[in-house]
């Protein structure tokens, strides 16, 4: 029989243990609210931050619209869209920034879509082809004249829609041996990352070669806009002309305030009259723009959202081509 007493310390115990075990039951639960107000909130902010750049993507839509309507098509950087874009907001803000894409090469312009020989390449492709080559070797990478060939050629092989090998091109045979296999995409880029895949590129002069590089989705178009192409980039106007890389820079330097009016106005400057420009070669340069970039970031609070957004002016209407998120 126990005593009195015991059964008192007993009861005690008991009493004392199921408060440690609700003190812990209640420290957990409310750990487990505070986590998840906190996520509510992280969500909330995430979602503004984002909404934030759909409206500076709207913003950018009817600016280009506007842009487009009064200046008869032709674009260039002292026109307001070129300028950075930013935009207090209570608990954030915007940042944003409109990019010429046609003031870039276009890896996908080197896609060929009439033939599925590479010996009997058009002469189109061949012109742009050569281009490439230029933007490797005559731009002060010190790229090897054989690893340029190779690239090219591997290019040329992993945009075409056949499994024909280039002289020193490359197919499926060459990536399914390497130590992580993949196979040739056989099709336009996606990104213009994907260049690290081609057989012949080096990491050593890779970046260097992308910052002057883009991918216009599902098309081989192959223009550059005269009049938005920067003296940074000078090695694409360079690579397209045929001209040395200073020269390439004069003729940028001593455009005209507003651009040239006209392509023919701009095939008129004596540098590119003395490089006797093919019929193919006039037709790469343009002083309007079919495809804009749109860089933005937005804050609200402690949340941050990163977006690009790829439009194309088609006859006066802008449509979203693409997004891109986070990352940049």
């Amino acid at each position: 029989m126990i005593r009195p007493s015991k059964q008192r310390g007993v009861a005690l115990i008991i009493v004392l243990l199921i408060v440690a075990i609700v003190s812990v039951l209640a420290t957990e639960m409310g750990g487990r609210l505070q986590l998840q107000v906190k996520r509510a909130a992280n969500i909330k902010n995430s979602n503004q931050a984002y909404w934030y750049a759909i409206g500076a993507e709207q913003y950018a839509s009817k600016s280009i619209k506007t842009l487009i309507a009064e200046s008869n098509g032709v674009i260039h950087l002292n026109q307001p869209w070129s300028e950075k874009f930013v935009f207090p907001i209570e608990g954030g803000g915007i940042e944003a920034q409109l990019i010429d894409m046609q003031a870039c090469f276009n890896l996908n312009g080197l896609k060929d879509t009439t033939s599925t020989d590479p010996i009997n390449r058009s002469p189109e492709l061949t012109a742009r082809l050569a281009a490439f080559k230029r933007l490797l070797t005559d731009t002060g990478l010190d790229i090897a004249d054989f690893t340029a060939d190779t690239v090219r050629d591997s290019l040329a092989d992993w945009l075409d829609s056949d499994d024909n090998m280039s002289q020193l091109g490359a197919e499926d045979s060459e990536y399914e041996g390497r130590q992580f296999p993949y196979l040739a995409a056989n099709n336009f880029m996606a990104d213009k990352s994907e260049l690290r895949l081609i057989n012949g590129v080096e990491s050593k002069w890779l970046q260097a070669v992308l910052d002057w590089l883009c991918v216009l989705p599902a098309t081989n178009q192959f223009i550059l806009n005269v009049n938005t192409v920067t003296e940074k980039d000078s090695a694409v106007f360079a690579a397209m002309t045929g001209l040395t890389q200073s020269e390439a820079a004069d003729v940028i330097g001593s455009r005209p305030p507003e651009g040239f009016k006209t392509v023919e106005e701009f095939l008129a400057v004596n540098q590119i009259q003395t490089k006797n420009l093919s019929d193919e070669q006039k037709a790469w340069f343009e002083v309007k723009t079919e495809y804009f970039m749109l860089k933005s970031k937005t804050r609200y609070n402690n949340a941050t959202f990163s977006l690009h957004t790829l439009f194309k002016v088609d006859k006066g209407n802008v449509t979203v081509i693409s997004r891109q998120f986070g990352g940049f």
